[in-house]
């Protein structure tokens, strides 16, 4: 459900590439100090985008550094890390860990049932922490679920309840700019659930699995119609953000929201182009 908010870097300065990368490495150097390995191996584009987000609004004192890591070894990358780049990683974990339970629960992936039980300790350690954002985040999956085990054609259901569920990550602490985080967050979270439903429809399909866009796949107008409900989210979305005072990094977090979504969406696009060729 993860990966489709990511950078259009033919877009981006080297620079302006260069900082966005620097929040990419903090993320998995923080997920390796809190997590280990296993931490690393949950490291997402999205949460990238968390972290960089809050950064840019709260612009906390930062820690900088050149470090090789196991992907990496040849080569020192620069890295920024924060108390929002750590608290995106204990978001990251914790999506990552409800992911593979709900994979588990709904498709008895085996691999994901291993992974869950390898990162039930830490989701636990995490929800120590943030013990209300666990729970509405638990309560938002089981109701996901629930919808979905129903099969539901709203296209507002199971969204709106992932929607939910990032409006409680995007709102780090309540303040001024909690409700228009919680409103970006909202409207990304749908963005994220339908998208990640556009691109599997032909494979739940043959599996059975739930797609809300199952009712709408067969229709004339289908590539449109979906290309219409995304474009509606990400502008909400996009709407929210230009309502919050960002200088520092306004341009690559626009890049990401009015270019690499969309980027993202036409490699969608194509992919589901040649699938249906074959």
């Amino acid at each position: 459900m993860f990966g489709y908010i990511m950078v259009h870097k033919p877009e981006l300065k080297f620079r302006e590439f260069d900082v966005y990368q620097s929040y990419y490495c903090g993320l998995c150097r923080s997920l390796k100090e809190r997590y280990g390995k296993l931490g690393q191996l949950t490291l997402s584009y999205d949460m990238t985008f968390v972290a960089l987000l809050l950064s840019s609004l709260y612009e906390p004192e930062t820690d900088s550094g050149f470090q090789r890591c196991t992907v990496h070894p040849l080569k020192k990358h620069f890295y920024r890390q924060n108390g929002f780049v750590d608290y995106a990683a204990d978001m990251n974990v914790l999506l990552s860990y409800e992911k593979c339970v709900d994979d588990w629960n709904d498709e008895k992936k085996f691999r994901k049932h291993c992974m869950a039980l390898l990162l039930k300790n830490k989701n636990e350690s995490v929800c120590k922490k943030y013990p209300e954002k666990c729970k509405k985040i638990y309560e938002c999956m089981k109701d996901i679920h629930d919808i979905e085990k129903n099969q539901s054609m709203d296209l507002d259901g199971a969204s709106g309840k992932f929607g939910e569920l990032m409006a409680e990550i995007f709102a780090y602490r309540p303040d001024e700019w909690s409700e228009t985080l919680k409103r970006m967050g909202f409207f990304f979270g749908k963005f994220i659930y339908l998208m990640d439903a556009y691109e599997d429809i032909e494979a739940d399909l043959k599996t059975g699995n739930y797609n809300p866009f199952r009712e709408y796949v067969h229709r004339p107008d289908f590539e449109e119609q979906a290309e219409r409900i995304l474009s509606m989210m990400m502008a909400e979305c996009s709407k929210s953000f230009e309502r919050l005072p960002i200088i520092e990094n306004a341009e690559i977090l626009r890049n990401i929201l009015y270019a690499g979504v969309w980027s993202r969406f036409e490699q969608v696009r194509e992919k589901r182009k040649e699938q249906l060729e074959k």
